[in-house]
């Protein structure tokens, strides 16, 4: 096997040569969702600060498979700590209480505006609550938690031990904004051009939104009006598409 040369290589002698570090690091910078005080959310893109960077403050909604995924009504999606994850403290049952309440009061906060109920069951699952054993952090900053978006499959809600530091309300803040993502809604400036996350707009509301950059990412009262309109047209019939994006409802994995 011949050698290749330590210096003087470009990319198309080696298509795995890395970029610096610090150039690493910028190019990462623009994929990545910092909304909170170094807090990094990596359940969706980073996207321009508006769609197709353009004057716009509107809701959201995921389109990435081509069409927009909403939960069916009255679906319940069932949910279970992944156990063995929880072993990393010293009383699994406490910290698994006390996980119980910071989603409840992540939900409570989104009020009527929630569009599917959630009950713990350790068969028939739909996605597990799940600790990791160590931080996901860069010069961007840190994961706190990650989601998923609606669809029938099985999924998981990562934790990370970052989280824990933070002050009981960027808690629920944060799992705020993760089920955010878990009804459907991508980041506030998502992309409605990008080619691998398209999303859509509806709606109308100011720039703070919980799904929005740094100081602007509060739960508001709008976030809560947009996403139960949405719903509430989407279940009746009277929307079914968006931007000419088709709407459609779907069922957790366990109806399956």
């Amino acid at each position: 096997m011949a050698r290749m040369k330590a210096s003087g290589q470009t990319t198309a002698d080696n298509p795995f040569r890395r970029l610096s570090e610090k150039d690493a690091q910028k190019a990462k910078a623009e994929h990545v969702h910092v909304y909170g005080n170094r807090v990094k959310c990596m359940t969706d893109t980073r996207g321009y600060a508006t769609p197709q960077n353009a004057d716009r403050v509107r809701i959201v909604v995921d389109s990435s498979e081509g069409y927009i995924p909403l939960w069916a009504r009255r679906s319940t999606l069932r949910w279970r700590f992944q156990s063995q994850t929880l072993a990393l403290f010293e009383n699994p049952t406490a910290a698994a209480q006390a996980i119980r309440r910071l989603l409840g009061e992540a939900l409570l906060a989104w009020g009527d505006a929630v569009p599917v109920r959630f009950s713990e069951r350790r068969d028939a699952w739909d996605f597990e609550i799940s600790v990791r054993n160590a931080d996901d952090c860069d010069a961007a900053g840190c994961t706190l938690a990650s989601a998923f978006f609606p669809d029938s499959g099985r999924h998981e809600l990562l934790i990370y031990p970052k989280m824990f530091e933070q002050s009981d309300k960027e808690q629920v803040e944060t799992l705020a904004h993760e089920l955010g993502h878990v009804f459907g809604l991508r980041h506030f400036f998502a992309k409605v051009s990008e080619k691998t996350w398209p999303a859509e707009i509806f709606g109308t509301h100011k720039p703070f939104s919980i799904m929005n950059y740094g100081a602007k990412s509060k739960l508001t009262a709008d976030d809560r009006k947009d996403l139960k309109n949405l719903y509430e047209q989407a279940w009746s019939g009277q929307l079914s598409e968006i931007n000419g994006t088709p709407i459609r409802l779907v069922r957790p994995f366990h109806y399956s």
